[in-house]
């Protein structure tokens, strides 16, 4: 199965992702850039597939972050995915965008049986999630996503960007203070998932937010 696997709830990325190859990720790309995804994620895409040798017709499936996200960001990815989606008629999946840190928690030396994963929500808060973890298997998500302060998380280690952003406050792991959610991770949580049976969810985005722009009201009288 060969899976094209796209996020972009913080920074723009894509990989793909093969259980035929000796490596699961066959090729991927990531930017350090939080606010360029739609001007580089087509064509990074494009050269992905195209270093691959292959067309949209090899891939079997489309997985996409879902956020959490800000809005702009989040929805050049999804908006990219449902596309393709659509063009190459095949089928479409989401995942949570804070699995695939989970996901490089688990693989790490840092691994440990509880805790949390966090992200830069702005504003001064973070996107937050509660994982537990089990020897030989996928993290687990036992709650969230949620956005809210820093301050209020709970009382455990806490891995990713979020977490190196308020280091002061919560008890951040030094080695993942500066790690996105990225689409190598993603895809290889997703097509284990399909592997064992799981459902994945839909292209919903998680914003967890309200957008900022507003429909206007009616005018107020003059007099």
């Amino acid at each position: 199965m060969l899976i094209l696997a796209i996020d972009t709830s913080a920074v723009a990325s894509a990989a793909l992702i093969s259980d035929e190859a000796l490596e699961t990720v066959v090729d991927s790309f990531v930017t350090e850039d939080t606010r360029s995804h739609a001007e580089v994620l087509a064509p990074g895409i494009g050269q992905l597939l195209a270093r691959a040798g292959i067309t949209g017709a090899d891939i079997d499936a489309i997985v996409t972050g879902v956020g959490p996200g800000p809005f702009t960001g989040l929805r050049s990815g999804i908006a990219t995915a449902r596309t393709l989606s659509f063009v190459w008629n095949k089928p479409l999946y989401g995942q949570m965008s804070l699995d695939a840190i989970a996901l490089e928690v688990a693989g790490s030396t840092s691994a440990v049986p509880e805790f949390l994963v966090a992200t830069d929500a702005r504003r001064k808060e973070v996107y937050w999630a509660h994982y537990t973890l089990a020897d030989g298997q996928l993290p687990h998500l036992v709650d969230g996503p949620h956005v809210g302060f820093a301050a209020q998380l709970p009382d455990l280690p806490v891995f990713g960007a979020g977490a190196g952003l308020y280091s002061e406050v919560l008890d951040a792991n030094e080695d993942f203070a500066a790690t996105q959610p990225d689409a190598a991770s993603l895809g290889q949580f997703a097509l284990a998932k399909l592997a064992a049976g799981e459902t994945l969810l839909d292209s919903t985005p998680l914003y967890l937010r309200e957008s900022d722009a507003q429909v206007p009201g009616p005018r107020k009288r003059a007099l």
